[in-house]
């Protein structure tokens, strides 16, 4: 049973990066109707309302009495709060190839992170392969013709804080599961994502008197579909699928699953913006799978043993 966890958990680390790697496109899609804050607001207003429904139906029990919840108020101060605040924020003073590059480094930073706090330990294959996957990121965007203009300090600060915020994220709620479920960690998450956003939103544009603004954009087909995408999928499913995979695996290894998402994102420009495939773009790709392969390669029945934490328990 416990082999099969973890078989499931990488699974669901291939599925949460394949989600995220889809959800730019129709991110871009939604920011042509609506300001970021807004989009956010819609997004975890959707993805809180479909997990409050199995809640309510009583097919997802949480139990929270006795834990302790303001450990899970810091975990959701890093993401969804400081993530997407950081990120939106460093995007309007930086480009969106330069939040790709700084993205790429997030597995290193959560291994160093999960190496101070949590004393995950990583052999020297392990980090070489860590490394690996970075490079092939950077790579890709190296060769596309993107760089990092060191002068703009703002822009690359907060991009940094926002990558920064994920990999906190990564180690806190491997910690937090031991205590908490899969469920009721993403259900915290999504709970005060939506409350934050949702009133930010809202009290910008009350203080501006655009509150017709703010609906407005729900009127169009295009930004419906891909809020349904980015609030159900790529906020609700890849919270459960990441916990989940957290819960089963050390930080360092979970989120080296990440630099995937370049993968998919290649391959949606391709399918559906017509952008060509080039060679640098199959090395890159490569040099991602084998680091993200080494990285994870099993060393044996003891070491995935330590690497569990429980079996999700989503039904009492």
């Amino acid at each position: 049973m416990e082999q099969q966890g973890i078989k499931l958990a990488y699974l669901l680390t291939v599925v949460n990066a394949s989600i995220i790697g889809l959800s730019f496109l129709f991110t871009k899609m939604a920011l042509e109707y609506a300001n970021p804050i807004d989009t956010l607001a819609f997004r975890f207003a959707l993805s809180f309302a479909v997990m409050t429904i199995p809640v309510l139906l009583g097919r997802v029990r949480l139990h929270y009495r006795g834990k302790p919840l303001y450990k899970a108020l810091l975990l959701a101060v890093t993401y969804p709060l400081g993530f997407f605040t950081f990120q939106t924020f460093g995007l309007q003073h930086a480009t969106s190839s330069e939040g790709g590059i700084l993205y790429a480094f997030t597995p290193v930073l959560t291994m160093l992170l999960a190496f101070i706090f949590l004393k995950e330990a990583t052999t020297v294959r392990q980090r070489l392969s860590i490394f690996l996957s970075v490079f092939g990121v950077l790579f890709i965007f190296v060769m596309k013709g993107s760089s990092i203009d060191w002068t703009n300090v703002t822009g690359m600060f907060l991009l940094f804080l926002s990558c920064l915020a994920f990999a906190g994220y990564n180690v806190l709620a491997r910690s937090l599961l031991r205590t908490f479920s899969p469920a009721e960690i993403t259900y915290m998450m999504l709970g005060i994502g939506f409350v934050t956003f949702f009133a930010v939103s809202l009290a910008s544009h009350a203080a501006a008197g655009t509150l017709d603004l703010l609906v407005a954009p729900l009127a169009s087909g295009p930004f419906l579909v891909s809020i349904v995408y980015l609030g159900v999928l790529s906020s609700l499913v890849t919270a459960l699928t990441a916990n989940y995979a957290l819960s089963k695996m050390e930080a360092s290894k979970m989120s080296v699953f990440s630099n995937l998402s370049t993968i998919v994102s290649i391959a949606v420009g391709a399918m559906f913006l017509g952008e060509d495939i080039t060679l640098y773009h199959l090395i890159g790709s490569a040099l991602i799978i084998v680091g993200v392969t080494g990285a994870n390669l099993s060393l044996g029945r003891k070491k995935i043993k330590q690497g569990s934490l429980h079996s999700d328990r989503i039904k009492a």
